[in-house]
């Protein structure tokens, strides 16, 4: 029988700074409450943050930060499987008859230089698919969230006489583009662990203060598209490009022409971005090449609004080399991308009001969607389990107050950035105590 929500949630008035208070039953605010070992743990998460930020891998190579979560969920008691979907690692702790909660935090890093001033900045760098050496940065938060899993994993495994059920933990690699999610659950995920009835996951985000926590109800991420254009010439001479076919103008022209399909095509009350990340042609100034290759990504919410989008990219590619007198280009969509993530109503609604109780209610926010895109939803979608990824503030709170009263709070350091750097132990309690307050809260109770 559960016990009553006020009741419920004095047990979990937390070490990241909420009191509860309310004396209609007084005994129950003696024992010992979940969060309160976060405070003991915490050095030694703090060491383990530094160390996965230190040394972060790319996507599909994240060999040694997989080993590393692994060995945190052997110490903690739980049952684990490696090398799944690539570099994914499951950790199961079972507790006895009741739901099924599922955690998941992703793994791999980016090919981004660190330009922050932390004394454990990345400085690694390594060889990508193509064989390019890169830098490598954490710059997506991604160490926060790996960090609140095993810390999150060390309290509910300690405190295993408050729930009943079975957790699952997810070390996700791949998230950056490359179905990492997918790739998992095509691996058998749900074939070697019990099918979840609820699945949980966080953020990190530069628009929140560190301590904070945002839930977007229904759609939170959008769609993505990642689509590639070879635009083929006729190479030659630069000084006679009379006698050439200049794939440069024509890819600039298609760039250009593309940012007509959002302020032209799409309902102004709908939303879509059409970005051109990368543009590369030629090997020396006074050579016009033979063909260009354009990079996008495309983000969408509405199916329609996906296709029709998708539509335009290729006609207008086509229509600008048709122009140019140039045989049709490539357009490839092969590159894949990610559906929406949706956050189950219900389940932001049950959530939202036990972090309201054990953080304060000032500190948990309703936040709008985001034109990012995430394969969390892969899990919830795969076996129909209502989803929520929650937003953690991740910008220390005193700067992000200063830069929102001077209206600049657009201009702060955002994930992807290579200034990018999470104000480190409240954006990592903060993790933990989202992750650990959700699963009691959807746990069976002794």
């Amino acid at each position: 029988m559960r016990r009553s929500t006020s009741a419920l949630w004095c047990l979990v008035a937390v070490a990241v700074g909420a009191a509860c208070t309310g004396g209609a039953e007084p005994a129950l605010a003696q024992p010992p409450r979940p969060l309160d070992g976060l405070g003991a743990i915490y050095p030694a998460l703090n060491d383990f943050y530094i160390d996965l930020h230190k040394t972060p891998e790319l996507s599909l190579f994240e060999e040694k930060t997989s080993a590393k979560m692994a060995a945190q969920f052997k110490r903690l008691g739980y049952e684990t499987t490696e090398k799944l979907g690539g570099f994914g690692v499951v950790g199961i702790l079972r507790n006895g008859d009741g739901p099924v909660v599922l955690l998941r935090a992703d793994m791999d890093a980016l090919p981004v230089k660190e330009q922050t001033d932390s004394p454990h900045a990345s400085a690694v760098t390594m060889k990508n698919w193509s064989g390019e050496v890169v830098p490598v940065m954490h710059a997506c938060g991604h160490d926060v969230h790996m960090t609140a899993l095993i810390g999150a994993a060390e309290l509910l495994a300690k405190d295993k006489d408050r729930w009943r059920g079975t957790l699952i933990l997810i070390a996700q690699p791949a998230e950056e583009g490359y179905n990492g999610a997918k790739l998992m659950v095509d691996a058998g995920l749900f074939e070697k662990v019990p099918k979840p009835n609820f699945c949980l996951g966080i953020h990190v985000d530069a628009q929140l203060p560190a301590g904070n926590i945002g839930i977007t109800v229904g759609p939170a991420s959008a769609n993505s598209n990642a689509v590639d254009i070879t635009v083929y010439g006729r190479g030659g001479h630069g000084s006679q490009p009379h006698r050439t076919i200049d794939p440069i103008v024509i890819g600039a022209r298609i760039v250009t022409s593309l940012q007509t399909i959002v302020s032209r095509e799409v309902d102004p009350f709908d939303s879509a971005v059409v970005t051109v990340g990368s543009f590369h042609a030629g090997t020396k100034r006074n050579i016009i090449p033979d063909e260009a290759r354009l990079a996008l990504t495309v983000r969408t919410y509405k199916s329609e609004t996906r296709v029709r989008v998708l539509e335009s990219i290729a006609r207008i590619a086509k229509a600008e080399a048709a122009a140019a007198g140039a045989v049709e280009p490539l357009v490839d969509l092969s590159g894949g991308g990610y559906d929406m993530v949706v956050n189950d109503p219900a389940l932001c609604e049950r959530l939202s009001g036990p972090l309201r109780k054990s953080l304060g209610a000032e500190r948990v926010q309703k936040t709008e969607p985001l034109m990012g895109s995430e394969d969390f939803g892969v899990f919830g979608a795969t076996v129909g389990a209502p989803s929520i990824q929650f937003r953690i503030g991740a910008t220390n709170a005193a700067v992000f107050a200063d830069a929102k009263a001077k209206g600049r709070s657009l201009l702060l350091p955002a994930i992807h950035s290579a200034r990018f750097l999470p104000d480190q132990e409240p954006t990592i309690r903060t993790g933990v105590s989202t992750f650990v307050i959700s699963a009691l809260e959807l746990l069976g109770k002794p």
